[in-house]
Formats: C-alpha cells, structure tokens, sequence
C-alpha cells in the first residue's frame, strides 16, 4: 500500500499553497512592537526575586 494515495492536482495545488504561506510566515521578522513587548517581560521577570521563579 502506498504511504500516501493518489492525490488531486487540487488536493496537491492546495498542499503546496499552503507550504509557501507557511514558509513565507516563518521567514518574516518580529514585528517591533512584539520585540519591545518581549523585551519588557524579560526585563520584568529579570527585576522579580529570583525565589519566586517558579
């Protein structure tokens, strides 16, 4: 039995689609805005007592 079954033109059209969003949402960068928000956190968890780390 072959692993996987005689597929559309449809079926592999949308397959390959949907890989190059992916692919394309991946590659892009963190937004700025993300990046301060992150960096904010990290800064918050770094200025909490290390005792209350859990």
């Amino acid at each position: 039995m072959p692993k996987h079954p005689k597929r559309s033109k449809v079926e592999r059209d949308i397959d390959e689609n949907l890989r190059k969003v992916y692919q394309r949402m991946v590659e892009q960068e963190v937004p700025d805005r993300f990046k301060e928000l992150l960096d904010r956190l990290k800064q918050s968890e770094d200025d909490q007592d290390p005792g209350q780390n859990i």
